[in-house]
């Protein structure tokens, strides 16, 4: 457990001690608040349930893509700077490598949904929502994004390079969230996976909702745990190589 610890800390680290890491999260945090402002506080009156939904379906979609973007360095960057044969070295298992840099991915979008929380309480100034409906919201953006940072960790683990591993995260993650596109054009069965599949449709909406749905946890976890799998096989597979 230290030496998961020990890598999730350097990780992290090495993070906020970049100007990638603050980069991102700067834009992370520009880009939601510019679009809490543009599109869920609308010059038109709303009630205030419906300015949270939409403050957790935006802060959902942007951890997404700020959680492959903080990922793709994990163990791609460790291949371009030769440092990936300290940890190959290593007496860490390759389970404990992956647990270890997933969990300071995990660190990041705890620090990032911290800084968001002065979003959903501007919303008492003139308008009133529970503090159960905000802490479920966050409890989906939470699960939605651990599962995005999956499958960057599983991105990067496969990836010579960053480029590579931003682009393979991109595109896993976009899978995701458009499968409800593929199920409205699909026939049985297909078109009840491809529903089921969707990050935004049927597993998150009702956590934006403040309701808290046990098949969406299922769900997340689930999708978390098998690309963490996969990256972890993926890097039992290049040892052996």
């Amino acid at each position: 457990m230290s030496g998961i610890w020990l890598i999730a800390r350097r990780d992290f680290s090495a993070f906020i001690n970049t100007m990638w890491g603050w980069l991102i999260l700067s834009l992370a945090l520009l880009i939601d608040g510019i679009l809490f402002n543009a599109f869920a506080l609308s010059s038109t009156p709303r009630l205030s349930a419906e300015v949270l939904t939409d403050f957790f379906f935006l802060t959902g979609g942007i951890v997404l893509f700020a959680g492959v973007a903080i990922t793709m360095r994990l163990f791609a960057e460790e291949r371009q700077t030769g440092t990936i044969v300290l940890l190959e070295s290593s007496p860490l298992s390759e389970t404990q490598a992956v647990i270890g840099k997933y969990l300071s991915g995990l660190m990041f979008l705890a620090l990032f949904l911290v800084l968001t929380a002065y979003m959903p309480a501007m919303i008492f100034v003139n308008g009133k929502v529970s503090p159960e409906q905000i802490g479920v919201g966050y409890l989906g953006v939470s699960l939605l994004g651990a599962a995005g940072i999956a499958i960057g960790t599983w991105a990067s683990a496969i990836s010579k390079n960053q480029l590579v591993a931003l682009i393979i995260g991109a595109a896993g993650t976009l899978f995701f969230v458009l499968s409800w596109m593929l199920s409205r054009v699909l026939d049985p069965p297909f078109k009840g996976l491809f529903a089921y599949m969707a990050f935004f449709d049927k597993q998150f909406q009702p956590f934006q909702e403040g309701r808290i749905n046990t098949e969406g946890v299922v769900f997340f976890v689930s999708v978390s745990f098998a690309f963490l799998l996969l990256a972890t096989r993926s890097l039992i597979a290049r040892r052996w190589e």
